[in-house]
């Protein structure tokens, strides 16, 4: 059949992943270094994806393509959690597709009856915890940091001096996180890219001390659209009174930035925000305060 679906320029496509978080049928991958389609049935061709292109390399054009399917799309978004699906509906609601919401709700009612939680097709993030199958790891937890005298018997095995664990929270993978949880609340917040901590033998003396965390990836994470309401929320309703974003140097991490940026200026309170940039050897290239 012959309808409107997105066209990928490989020669213009750098490969930096913006695409994809604002894909929220997920159809999009990174493959070799380039932004592809992979998978037609799941591309609706309203092109949410077109404008996040910061290179220009993704149009709409009117070709032969497999029909959308929008049962299969869910089947992908509803494996994500409510704040996945609450966009996706929204997504739908704003280019007025009447057709796919009601296919999209009669799905929901027959395979996840529990999806939305609230039946609503607002842009609203589900911060409550647990998620999807009550995972107890979700759970939010506060804790004392690990004082170093609490790991000697590490050093009677090893010879070396042990070190504490700066972290005072749990869960801190940003799609987990709740800006409600007691910890957060004015806090100062260190946004971190999932690599950074593997790099920097020294992260949490030198960063993670004395802040509260958050980690994601803005290369491979789904659903950054939520992780930029819920930085909103940490803002505004926890009342954090910074935020510190750390990444690596490699292009994809600057995308993290963009969005804390983002996140912030949609605030309605102002807070100071500094990103710090680390080598693949661990060695801070840059610290800049916007």
């Amino acid at each position: 059949m012959k309808r409107k679906i997105i066209r990928i320029d490989g020669e213009k496509c750098d490969g930096c992943g913006a695409c994809i978080p604002n894909c929220p049928e997920g159809a999009l991958k990174v493959v070799d270094g380039k932004a592809r389609l992979v998978g037609e049935i799941m591309c609706d061709g309203l092109g949410a994806c077109v404008g996040r292109c910061p290179v220009g390399a993704i149009t709409i054009e009117e070709r032969e393509a497999g029909a959308y399917d929008e049962r299969e799309v869910m089947a992908h978004i509803a494996r994500q959690g409510p704040a996945a699906v609450q966009e996706h509906l929204a997504h739908l609601k704003e280019h007025g597709e009447h057709a796919l919401m009601t296919q999209a709700l009669a799905f929901l009612k027959e395979a996840h009856p529990a999806l939305p939680p609230d039946g609503k097709t607002s842009r609203a993030v589900d911060f409550g915890l647990p998620r999807i199958g009550g995972c107890p790891g979700s759970r939010a937890m506060s804790f004392a940091p690990v004082p170093a005298l609490a790991t000697t018997a590490r050093k009677e095995f090893s010879g070396s001096t042990p070190r504490a664990s700066a972290l005072g929270h749990w869960p801190v993978q940003l799609h987990l996180i709740s800006p409600r949880a007691p910890h957060y609340q004015g806090s100062d917040l260190l946004l971190a890219a999932d690599c950074v901590a593997f790099a920097m033998a020294d992260f949490h003396e030198d960063y993670l001390s004395g802040k509260t965390l958050a980690i994601a990836c803005p290369k491979l994470d789904e659903g950054q659209d939520s992780y930029r309401e819920k930085l909103t929320a940490l803002v505004d309703e926890a009342r954090i009174a910074s935020l510190t974003v750390i990444t690596m140097q490699v292009p994809c991490c600057s995308g993290l930035v963009r969005l804390a940026q983002e996140a912030v200026a949609a605030a309605r309170r102002k807070i100071p925000v500094k990103s710090v940039v680390i080598s693949l050897q661990g060695e801070v290239l840059t610290e800049k305060h916007h």
